[in-house]
């Protein structure tokens, strides 16, 4: 996208000069020609902006877009032209959302479809977005769709906020530990065991690993540090590739509690996502090559995309789902219920909130046994640096 520098005349021959966002020179004009403006000069202008930097560096967040969603279906399904409504969502968003909507805009003003404004606006929109959007603009219906996706948004949004809510008080236990560890082990510890070392007591072996210990982060913090930072980065740039990300993600599912609540999540995706979908009109195949991409998820992704390859041949999808693994039997007898009453996305937003439900339950499991977990974790440390300082000092004592 390019900013072009123009002025215009109107029907009344009255001249002005402005901006106007567009792919290339050709666009700008036919833009400008369809606000009935005759152009006299059109040349490409990029001033320097303090927004258009600070947004080229940024990407909209997954309530910018949420929000921007909710805006936009109330603006359309009151009756507002589709341009007139982006070009009020661009005068009052914020700045990272601001240059994506005038992309769109731009787009959308130079004969564009909405859905591929959105794909090419890189703002960060998912697969399911533009499909939707697309099926909403074919069948005249965008504005109820819009509603749709905006309601599913919604709720990815509140579902993500309980996930993350109660997992925040286990987290900055864990850190709180790992930072007072450090400090006690730089700059606590070395001053105990200078003053054993001053009176010459022979040190029992937890002292004397906890000192050795001790002396290896105080002289070599860097290596600690490297070590560590590599150790991070490499385990990231393996969880990228293909093999690495499924062994990871085999071993999450297989910790307990962890494991199950980490399948339910992508259950409740799946099932919210395949409905709305097919609350779109997106047809059944459609859908699931969308939604095999979208849920982050190697291995529900390739058995989705059997799925598919299974309907593709003739199966219904319940049918399809029992003969894949890691689908529990719930999911496809609800399924077969839904295609038997011909209600399949009814039946799939009520295993959603099914899902979701089980979803909160093994949550509040998860945060109650972590915390027994780290106080024994807690325990074992303590009691590990209480017998490694006083033994010495009982020894020392003993010695009188």
């Amino acid at each position: 996208m390019k900013t072009y520098s123009y002025k215009v005349r109107d029907k009344n021959g009255v001249e002005s000069t402005g901006v106007v966002d567009a792919v290339d020179e050709r666009q700008a004009a036919i833009i400008l020609k369809s606000k009935g403006l005759y152009v006299t000069s059109l040349f490409e202008y990029d001033p320097v902006n303090l927004q258009s930097l600070f947004s080229q560096f940024s990407k909209p967040t997954s309530e910018d877009i949420t929000n921007f969603t909710r805006q936009f279906s109330t603006m359309i399904g009151s009756g507002l032209p589709l341009a007139e409504a982006l070009r009020i969502l661009k005068n009052q968003s914020k700045p990272t959302m601001k240059s994506i909507i005038e992309k769109i805009l731009t787009e959308v003003e130079g004969g564009t479809t909405l859905a591929d404004a959105i794909s090419g606006s890189e703002g960060g929109f998912s697969p399911v977005y533009i499909a939707m959007v697309r099926a909403g603009e074919s069948a005249g219906v965008l504005d109820s769709v819009m509603s749709k996706l905006a309601e599913s948004l919604e709720k990815q949004r509140e579902f993500r906020s309980k996930t993350k809510g109660a997992l925040i008080y286990p987290v900055i236990i864990m850190v709180a530990m790992v930072v007072i560890a450090t400090i006690m082990m730089i700059f606590v510890v070395p001053k105990l065991t200078a003053m054993y070392k001053d009176f010459g007591a022979e040190l029992p072996g937890p002292t004397r690993a906890l000192m050795a210990v001790s002396q290896f982060v105080v002289d070599y913090w860097y290596v600690v540090f490297i070590i560590l930072i590599g150790a991070w980065y490499g385990l990231l740039r393996w969880s990228k590739t293909e093999v690495g990300a499924l062994v990871l993600e085999q071993f999450v599912f297989k910790i307990p509690i962890w494991g199950k609540l980490k399948k339910d999540i992508i259950l409740t995706e799946f099932t919210r996502t395949v409905s709305v979908l097919l609350g779109a009109g997106i047809p059944i195949l459609d859908a699931l090559q969308i939604v095999a991409g979208t849920l982050g998820s190697i291995v529900f992704g390739m058995q989705i995309k059997q799925a598919g390859t299974f309907v593709e041949k003739g199966l219904g999808l319940s049918e399809a789902i029992t003969r894949l693994e890691g689908f529990p039997p719930i999911l496809s007898q609800m399924v077969a219920v839904g295609e038997e009453t011909g209600k399949l996305d009814e039946i799939l937003a009520k295993l959603s909130h099914y899902y979701e439900s089980e979803s909160e339950v093994k949550i509040k499991a998860l945060t109650t046994a972590i915390e027994p977990l780290i106080m024994i974790i807690m325990g074992v440390g303590v009691g590990f640096l209480v017998i490694a300082v006083i033994m010495p000092i009982y020894n020392l004592t003993s010695q009188f």
